[in-house]
């Protein structure tokens, strides 16, 4: 597969696709999805909240944090996790953004 041009396109374009390619996976998904239902840090309880191995949890959650969408915090031998609240409402607006582009038409 080639290398992305992201240089075609704009910031905005190429941050939206990075934070939809963070969120491409149910896991994730199901990952913050607990993170706003329960609004609070986190430590290991996703496991038996997810149900997958605690290696697979922490390789999606360095996914999410890496975007930034989620934010931890080391708590002696521990890493808290939360909604970066920050980045969740820059997050919701680009995508609110993009979605209120639309205006209903006529389709072929």
């Amino acid at each position: 597969m080639g290398l992305t041009k992201t240089d075609l396109f704009t910031a905005e374009q190429n941050q939206l696709a990075q934070i939809a390619k963070a969120m491409a996976h149910p896991a994730r998904i199901a990952i913050v999805q607990h993170l706003l239902k329960i609004n609070y840090c986190i430590t290991g309880d996703l496991v038996l909240e997810i149900g997958l191995a605690q290696a697979t949890i922490s390789q999606h959650l360095r996914e999410l944090k890496a975007v930034g969408i989620i934010q931890g915090k080391i708590e002696g031998t521990s890493v808290n996790y939360c909604i970066n609240p920050i980045k969740w409402k820059e997050i919701k607006d680009l995508f609110n953004f993009l979605f209120d582009q639309y205006s209903e038409q006529k389709c072929c």
